[in-house]
């Protein structure tokens, strides 16, 4: 039995901390969590961005720039492939066959032709597309989360720089992490240096499943509302325990991610936002009954709730293999497209555009397609597409970015940039100009040093 009547000078033992947690009962917290630091506040520069939000759509693998936004159709066919281009709504824009709908709405996004991280390490590369900082070094495979490659992550970022909106987390990843052979995460997906209170909200899911549910957003059985309000009063009298124990670091950030479980439980918006039933079965078939196509639709939805940035990562699928991710064609490149890859991708993200537009929500909200890098200008002796970091394409759309742009451009093999060269700083400078985020905003560490949170130039041409 849990005793709260010791004087508040009393500190509290880890044993009784934990049946504190228990006695809550709330899913949403776990104790790793509780034991996160929570930074002060980050000063936030004056907002100049039209987005409110984010969302991030992550082909991890390596989407294939020649049969994307970048085809080649006077290369010789080593290099632009058996598949042809097509016209798209932009004038003197071709993008690959398998993109039909992505085609007709290309004059809503701005296409960078001529992205560049020089790092053919799928988590090396990751993690500079992920953070927009460089691995240190490049060209390392099954790197993990460690200094100096602790950079916090755009949803950390997200968290730090940027309030809450609503009663959901301010930044969530889903259907699942990015991760290589081996279940190694990619570093670069959470708050690194920031402390692990920052990191954005992580949900396994599949939101296709008609079972679908998240954990932590009802209350356990046996807990009634009465039950709820009775441990909450609970929560508030132990308070002045937690808060004289903050500082010796068992409990850091415990306040925060108790109140984040508190108002999940709380409010019936944030319940509401994950139920997929209430969209039309014609809107659910727009995106794809799969589980990246449900996620998209769920991201717009969490936008729609409050949320700042939504991830949405397509690494596997129940026909994958733990060898590589999807968008990863080592072989059988355009069979892979064609059967499981273009068509899904091509559907969910057409589908995103035109629901956020039809909701008046484009304008506030940011959508970024890419990946960690594109793929070789020749096909390989297994009719595939190594990696290649040398040059790829990204496309952003709303949210402050001018539509109908083509910025930068590959060589004539899709090989190596001509003009317009991008890099990773480049892009996130951009993204965080569209949220508000100028070259003055800061942040501070643990240990209080200052950090800047762009370190490159946006990219003025498409903003």
């Amino acid at each position: 039995m849990l005793s709260i009547n010791a004087p508040s000078s009393t500190p509290l033992s880890r044993r009784e901390l934990l049946r504190v947690g228990s006695a809550l009962g709330l899913s949403a917290l776990t104790l790793n969590q509780a034991r996160a630091s929570q930074p002060a506040p980050a000063k936030r520069t004056s907002s100049f961005g039209k987005a409110k939000a984010c969302i991030v759509l992550f082909l991890a693998g390596g989407p294939p720039q020649h049969e994307t936004w970048d085809p080649k159709p006077d290369a010789s066919a080593d290099i632009r492939g058996p598949l042809d281009s097509i016209k798209s709504s932009l004038p003197g824009l071709r993008v690959g066959e398998l993109m039909p709908k992505l085609a007709e709405q290309a004059h809503r996004w701005s296409i960078l032709r001529a992205m560049r991280t020089a790092d053919n390490a799928h988590s090396a590369s990751g993690y500079y597309m992920l953070t927009g900082r460089p691995h240190l070094p490049k060209n390392q495979e099954n790197a993990t989360a460690k200094d100096p490659n602790l950079w916090p992550s755009m949803g950390a970022v997200v968290n730090r720089m940027l309030p809450r909106r609503s009663a959901l987390p301010n930044a969530v990843t889903l259907p699942e992490h990015i991760w290589n052979t081996g279940m190694i995460p990619w570093p670069g997906q959470d708050a690194g240096f920031l402390g692990r209170s920052l990191d954005p909200w992580l949900l396994h899911c599949d939101p296709s499943q008609p079972d679908f549910n998240v954990s932590g957003l009802t209350l356990p059985e046996g807990v009634s509302q009465v039950r709820l309000n009775n441990r909450l009063a609970l929560h508030k009298q132990l308070d002045h325990h937690f808060e004289k124990i903050a500082k010796t670091g068992p409990l850091e950030g415990h306040n925060a991610w108790t109140q984040t479980a508190i108002d999940l439980l709380a409010a019936n918006s944030s319940r509401k936002a994950f139920n997929l039933e209430e969209e039309s079965r014609e809107t659910r078939q727009r995106y794809g009954h799969h589980r990246f196509g449900q996620s998209v639709l769920l991201a717009r939805r969490l936008v729609e709730s409050g949320v700042s940035l939504v991830q949405v990562n397509w690494t596997r699928d129940k026909d994958g293999t733990n060898d590589s991710p999807m968008w990863d064609t080592h072989k059988d490149h355009i069979p892979l497209l064609k059967d499981k890859l273009m068509s899904p991708m091509d559907a969910a993200c057409s589908a995103l555009i035109d629901d956020l537009n039809d909701r008046g929500m484009l304008d506030e909200t940011l959508v970024v397609w890419m990946g960690e890098f594109g793929r070789t200008p020749k096909f390989n002796a297994g009719g595939g597409r190594d990696h290649w970091g040398n040059v790829f394409s990204v496309a952003l759309a709303g949210g402050g970015i001018r539509p109908g742009i083509v910025h930068g451009s590959s060589d004539t093999m899709g090989a190596e940039p001509k003009d317009g060269v991008v890099t990773p700083e480049n892009l996130f400078a951009t993204i965080y100009h569209c949220l508000g985020l100028g070259p003055d905003a800061m942040f501070h560490d643990q240990l209080n040093r200052p950090h800047h949170v762009v370190y490159g130039d946006p990219v003025r041409e498409i903003i």
